[in-house]
């Protein structure tokens, strides 16, 4: 070896390694560049705060009759006023979010796993599974998801799990098209392959393998599906087809739109609640996708 060749290799040996930020450091340092996702973020935090510590901050009940009918937000030391029944808006609003939160998420959650599901087995599997698989999927893909959702809770009791159970059922077929993508992606690199050659079993593979990798673009369509999920749990509460015991952003809607030109608080209220959380969902959504895509890392 030369002494020009000594020479490079010991300037190469003397060179400070590049510290590997770690992979979640770099997720959060992604995410907080997206000053609207973050903004997103802590809207979605206060509303959920809200609705956890509504025993707390007010120990009241929603559907108590306080004052007089339709007062305008500030009288009587009533920040949001008060609605046809004389109840207290900013009590509603806060005991609404408990319940429009609680059946959004939990609507979301029985979408992702039927979705989840179905496409896996018709991303991994294909041949004749896939084409059963996704024959069903676009059958209740071409169903009104809305109108679907109003007979299955109009055939059950309109309770909230019922309602839950309702918008999983009808909202399931994008999160499924997606996920047999990614596994018909994923099934066919070297990793799966490796997998599959020292023995692992198909639900091996598909849940401890494939998964974890098809996770990114999962996570960021579940963070839409509960906006989607909010959305139609308001719709359902508007129509009446929801528990009448609880109350929610919707059924308040529902229960005032009569007096939406004399009291247009008690309608736009809950309406502005509704649209800024959906809103923060879409936002932080739009944070998760940067936050997961690695060639905005390289900018």
């Amino acid at each position: 070896m030369t002494d020009s060749d000594n020479t490079q290799s010991r300037q190469i040996d003397e060179m400070p390694e590049t510290p590997v930020e770690h992979p979640f450091r770099q997720f959060v340092t992604m995410y907080m560049r997206n000053y609207a996702a973050v903004a997103g973020l802590l809207v979605f935090v206060v509303i959920v705060a809200a609705a956890l510590l509504a025993p707390v901050i007010l120990n009241v009940d929603p559907f108590e009759m306080v004052d007089v009918p339709l007062l305008p937000p500030g009288e009587s030391g009533h920040l949001f006023g008060t609605d046809n029944l004389g109840r207290d808006m900013l009590v509603s609003i806060i005991y609404g979010a408990r319940v429009t939160m609680a059946v959004g998420g939990a609507a979301a959650a029985i979408t992702l796993i039927i979705g989840l599901s179905i496409g896996a087995m018709a991303g991994y599997y294909r041949g004749w599974v896939d084409e059963v698989l996704m024959r069903i999927t676009e059958f209740f893909q071409v169903l009104p998801p809305l109108l679907l959702a109003m007979v299955l809770v109009a055939l059950f009791s309109p309770t909230l799990e019922t309602v839950a159970i309702a918008i999983g059922v009808v909202s399931w077929t994008g999160v499924a098209r997606l996920a047999r993508a990614e596994f018909m992606r994923l099934r066919e690199l070297d990793f799966v392959k490796a997998a599959r050659s020292i023995g692992g079993r198909d639900r091996r593979i598909i849940w401890l393998v494939i998964l974890p990798n098809a996770l990114p673009p999962l996570i960021v369509n579940a963070a839409l599906t509960v906006g989607i999920a909010i959305l139609f749990e308001a719709a359902l509460s508007f129509l009446g087809l929801s528990d009448p015991n609880v109350m929610s952003w919707g059924k308040l809607i529902g229960d005032n739109r009569d007096y939406l030109l004399d009291a247009p608080w008690t309608v736009t209220i809950p309406g502005v609640a509704i649209f800024l959380t959906v809103l923060a969902m879409s936002l932080i959504g739009d944070g998760l996708n940067d936050a997961f895509n690695p060639k905005l890392r390289e900018r």
